[in-house]
C-alpha cells in the first residue's frame, strides 16, 4: 500500500521513514508554513489599518480566498490527497455576481478564521517546533565545524564549552541521533498541522456535498422550468384545439337534421369534447394553477381550500412573493395535504395557516379526523417531503390516533417587503 500523506507513512513505515524524503517534506512544510505566516501578519496589520477607513475590509476578506488557493497547494507537501476547492460557480458571469457569491460562503469565513489563525499562532508554533526539532540537533552537528572555524573553542548551544574534537565529535554524532529520533515528532506535528488545514479551508465533506446539493437545486429549477412549459403548452394548444373542435361539432349539429342519427352522434360528440376539456383544464390547474403564478401562494391555497369538500377555515393574510421553487413546494404540499383530508381523515372540519416571518415560511394543516397518519403507508407527502429537502425545508406530521392530525411545513427563505403579493388571501371560512 503507498502512503499518500506523512502521517501514514510514520504508522505504516516508521523504521525506513527518517530515511526517506518525507521529514524533508515535513520541514519544508513548517518553513514555508513560518514565511507564509510572517508575510499574512505583516499584510494583516496593514489591512487592519486599512480597515480603519473601510479600505481593508474587502480586501481582508478576499485575501482569505487568495491564501486558502496557495494553503491548499502547500499542502501536497504532506499530503498528496487532492484539496479540492470548496468555492461555489457564481450563477452569473461578472465581479460582483463573484464577490456577492464569495461573500455569502461559509468556506470564505472559514478561509480568513485560518488567515487570523496563522498569522497570530500557528507560524509561532511553526517556528517553535523548526527550533526544536531541526535547530537543536543541527547546532550539534555544527560543532566540529564551530571549532575548526574557531580554532581554539565553541560553545554547543550557547552554554557547553569545547575546546577539543573529541567532545566536539560527540556531540555531532549525539545532534546526528537527535536528528533521526526528533523526526517523528516532526512528522506528527507537520500531519497535525495539514489537518487542521485541511479541516479549515479544504473540508472532505464539502467536496461532493457541495455539488450535489447545488446539482439538486438545479433540478429543481429546471423541473419547475418544463412543468411551466407543458402547463404553457396544453394552455395554448390542446385546449384552444378542443375548444374550436367543441364550436365545429356545435355547428355541425345546427347543419344536422335536428331528429337524424347524425345529429345525435354529433350532440355525444361535443359532449364527449366538452368532458376533455374539463378535464384537461383540471389536469392544466394541477399541473401549475395560473393563480399560483399570477398572485402567489396565498391566493393559490385560498383556491385550494375553495376546491376541498370539507369545510376549511384559512389564515393566509400578508403572505409576501416568495421564489417560485419555494411558493411551488408549499403550494402542492398544501394542495396534498388538503386532498388527504378529504379522502383519509374523515374530519369535519380543517385548518389551514401560512405566515412568513422574514426568515422561514411555515405552512400548518389541521383537521379533526382519526387521526392515525403514516407517510410510510402512501400518502403522497413522501416525495414532497424530498422535494422541500432541497430547499432545506421541513415537514412534520403529528397524527395521535384519535386526532387531530397536524401537518407542518417549514421553508427557509428570504424576501423583501416590496415583493411582497398583490392580492392576499383573506381569512375566511367555508361553511
Amino acid at each position: 500500500m503507498e502512503a499518500c500523506d506523512v502521517r501514514q507513512v510514520l504508522f505504516l513505515r516508521p523504521r525506513r521513514y527518517p530515511f526517506g524524503a518525507w521529514p524533508w517534506r515535513a520541514a519544508g512544510y513548517l518553513v514555508s508554513g513560518v514565511v507564509a505566516g510572517a508575510l499574512v501578519c505583516a499584510a494583516l496589520l496593514v489591512l487592519l489599518v486599512a480597515s480603519l477607513l473601510l479600505v481593508g475590509v474587502p480586501l481582508l476578506l478576499f485575501g482569505g480566498i487568495a491564501l486558502g488557493g496557495a494553503e491548499r497547494l502547500r499542502l501536497r507537501l504532506v499530503d498528496r490527497r487532492p484539496a479540492a476547492d470548496p468555492h461555489r460557480v457564481p450563477a452569473e458571469p461578472g465581479l460582483g455576481a463573484w464577490a456577492r457569491t464569495r461573500a455569502g460562503e461559509r468556506a470564505t469565513w472559514r478561509e480568513l478564521a485560518y488567515a487570523l489563525l496563522l498569522a497570530t499562532v500557528l507560524w509561532v508554533l511553526d517556528a517553535l517546533v523548526l527550533a526544536v526539532a531541526a535547530g537543536v540537533p543541527g547546532a550539534l552537528l555544527a560543532t566540529p565545524v564551530l571549532l575548526a572555524a574557531d580554532g581554539h573553542e565553541t560553545k554547543v548551544l550557547k552554554t557547553v564549552l569545547v575546546t577539543s574534537y573529541p567532545p566536539a565529535l560527540a556531540a555531532a554524532a549525539l545532534g546526528a541521533l537527535l536528528l533521526v529520533a526528533l523526526a517523528y515528532p516532526l512528522g506528527l506535528y507537520a500531519a497535525g498541522r495539514a489537518a487542521l488545514t485541511r479541516a479549515l479551508i479544504a473540508p472532505r465533506e464539502r467536496d461532493g456535498l457541495g455539488e450535489v446539493i447545488a446539482s439538486r437545486a438545479r433540478l429543481v429549477d429546471a423541473f419547475e422550468a418544463e412543468r411551466r412549459r407543458i402547463e404553457r403548452d396544453l394552455h395554448d394548444g390542446a385546449q384552444h384545439r378542443l375548444v374550436a373542435l367543441s364550436m365545429t361539432l356545435g355547428l355541425a349539429r345546427l347543419d344536422a337534421p335536428p331528429d337524424g342519427p347524425l345529429a345525435e352522434r354529433l350532440a355525444q360528440a361535443q359532449e364527449e369534447a366538452g368532458q376533455v376539456l374539463a378535464e384537461l383544464r383540471e389536469l392544466i390547474h394541477g399541473i401549475h394553477p395560473q393563480v399560483l403564478a399570477d398572485y402567489g401562494l396565498g391566493p393559490a391555497l385560498a383556491d385550494a381550500a375553495d376546491r376541498t369538500a370539507v369545510p376549511v377555515d384559512r389564515e393566509l393574510d400578508g403572505l409576501p412573493r416568495l421564489p417560485a421553487a419555494v411558493e411551488s413546494a408549499a403550494y402542492f404540499t398544501g394542495r396534498e395535504a388538503l386532498a388527504n383530508v378529504d379522502r383519509h381523515s374523515g374530519a369535519a372540519r380543517a385548518r389551514l395557516t401560512g405566515r412568513h416571518d422574514g426568515r422561514v415560511l411555515v405552512l400548518t394543516v389541521e383537521d379533526d379526523g382519526r387521526g392515525g397518519a403514516d407517510p410510510a403507508r402512501g400518502s403522497g407527502l413522501t416525495g414532497l417531503a424530498d422535494r422541500l429537502a432541497v430547499l432545506d425545508g421541513t415537514l412534520t406530521i403529528t397524527s395521535p390516533p384519535g386526532g387531530p392530525t397536524v401537518l407542518r411545513v417549514e421553508i427557509p427563505c428570504r424576501v423583501s417587503s416590496a415583493s411582497s403579493s398583490p392580492r392576499t388571501a383573506s381569512s375566511s371560512a367555508k361553511g
